[in-house]
């Protein structure tokens, strides 16, 4: 199927190729609103002040989330004995949370396009901050495991629709290095962590988080509850923020408020405008739609790969992180010597941060330039391939100096450049994810990130068994030829993702 070309937001011609316009607009004789490079009001022309005072509130709901999965576990077996349960019991509390935080970015993304992200964060954010309160105050842990839940889904909006945002307000050709660092955090997490968990206390949890070295002089302070107490104080802080700096960003949102506006007008009358993407469907039928919206971005044959490839790399990041203490226990490492190893795969993420990810952009602009100004999505996939050679050959390193017990300085150089490369990987598909759904791009980095995430959370479960049963060496090279096997997959598409998109089109409109 033939596909359209047609401007974007910035007016530069770039291509919305998995994206198709109704060919009805042509017919509508109403005066079409849309964004211009000269308009204020386009959240791609605001002050650099403003757009990273709206990056800088969603960081910090994307960091205050996961930090609110985990803050609580020093006090594990301090809730189990006040609430007479067991303590596997109460690690139910973030099995619940952790679910919750993938799967809701697939109705929170979704919905961020139909009523607007400022709605969606403030609303969510607030409903996350009151429900700490109920957990603090939990008289069982019935009560504690569904508050934790529900606080799960809410708190996923700054995960759901973070990239978005960011889609909205900065233009293709300097996206790659903002996107970047917002999404250091995310990558950083299970490292700082794991080093603030060996830190402060020797407490295993299977699912990596963020916040124990916090919690724990919390709860020796003052006990369990406050913990809760102290996130209440912090999530509110962050809410309040949002009221007064988050500002709407969502361009068919921003114009439907105009049209609202012109027609109220004395001169204005009802039915005059149209607003370029707006969905004028009955309100029903547009949040059915808009809610099957992940699922239908996530068949299409490209996103389904790069999104296996992403669960591929966080399967493996978590199944190593969870077991960097039996491996290090070999080497005789204290439990505060093996947190402070999580610094080389930390340290991979900020040099890739620092110096590759913002060369994303360089690449994307040059290969426009040779293709007369017209850009492409696939242009976001060269330096992948940086992340396709270092992933495998990192883990078959790590597996084998691990296995021969070489000096366990060897064993960290490899998690360094298996950093490096799972930053690029995820980077340069995500970049691609919302140069290809731009209007949609929430709701396309939510399904991969749905994806990512189950698999990231089950595969810990099988890896003791298989490194038991394999030894390290061949136990981490499964994951390592896995790697090996999907690494083509940015060169691949770089070559005939264009063909692939053509014949797996998808109307997201429709």
């Amino acid at each position: 199927m033939a596909h359209n070309d047609r401007p974007t937001q910035n007016g530069g011609g770039e291509r919305e190729p998995l994206l198709q316009r109704d060919d009805g607009e042509a017919n509508d004789t109403r005066e079409l609103l849309s964004f211009t490079d000269e308009d204020p009001e386009n959240p791609r022309q605001w002050s650099q002040r403003t757009k990273m005072a709206n990056v800088a509130v969603i960081a910090a709901m994307s960091i205050l989330s996961p930090l609110a999965s985990s803050m609580f576990t020093p006090g594990i077996q301090q809730i189990a004995d006040d609430l007479q349960t067991t303590s596997s019991i109460v690690i139910g509390c973030t099995t619940g949370f952790v679910v919750m935080l993938g799967l809701g970015p697939l109705f929170l993304a979704p919905l961020s396009e139909t009523f607007g992200r400022r709605k969606l964060y403030l609303v969510c954010f607030t409903c996350f901050a009151l429900l700490q309160l109920p957990s603090a105050l939990a008289p069982n842990i019935e009560t504690l495991i569904a508050m934790r839940t529900l606080s799960g889904f809410f708190g996923s909006v700054g995960i759901a629709n973070g990239g978005g945002t960011i889609s909205d307000m900065f233009v293709p050709s300097s996206r790659a290095r903002v996107f970047g660092w917002y999404l250091l955090g995310p990558l950083l997490g299970p490292t700082l962590v794991s080093i603030f968990q060996s830190l402060s206390l020797d407490v295993w949890i299977l699912t990596l988080q963020q916040g124990p070295l916090f919690g724990g002089f919390i709860v020796q302070r003052a006990g369990w509850r406050w913990i809760f107490y102290v996130l209440t104080i912090v999530c509110f802080v962050n809410t309040a923020a949002g009221f007064l700096f988050l500002r709407e960003t969502y361009a068919p949102v921003l114009l439907q408020q105009r049209r609202q506006k012109l027609e109220q007008e004395p001169t204005g009358h009802p039915n005059k405008y149209r607003v370029d993407g707006q969905d004028e469907r009955p309100m029903r039928s547009k949040i059915a739609r808009s809610l099957t919206r992940p699922m239908r971005i996530l068949a299409q044959p490209i996103v389904l790969v790069m999104s296996t490839y992403q669960a591929i790399i966080f399967g493996t990041t978590f199944s190593l992180y969870t077991n960097f203490q039996p491996i290090y226990r070999q080497y005789g490492f204290s439990v505060e010597q093996i947190g402070l190893l999580y610094l080389g795969p930390g340290l991979g993420f900020l040099t890739a941060v620092w110096f590759l990810v913002p060369q994303i952009d360089t690449v994307y602009n040059r290969l426009a330039e040779r293709n007369d100004g017209k850009a492409k999505p696939e242009y976001r996939l060269p330096l992948a391939n940086i992340g396709a050679v270092f992933i495998p050959i990192a883990l078959f390193w790590f597996a084998w100096t691990v296995e021969l017990h070489a000096h366990w300085f060897a064993t960290i150089a490899a998690t360094y450049f298996y950093g490096i490369g799972q930053v690029m990987i995820l980077n340069c598909v995500q970049n691609y994810y919302i140069d290809s759904f731009e209007k949609y791009a929430a709701s396309a980095i939510a399904a991969g990130a749905a994806f990512r995430s189950i698999l990231g959370g089950v595969t810990p479960l099988f890896a003791p068994a298989i490194f038991e049963n394999l030894g390290y060496g061949w136990g981490i090279s499964i994951f390592a030829f896995l790697a090996l096997a999907i690494a083509p997959a940015p060169v691949v598409f770089f070559l005939y993702g264009e063909k692939v998109r053509e014949k797996f089109y998808i109307d997201l409109d429709a």
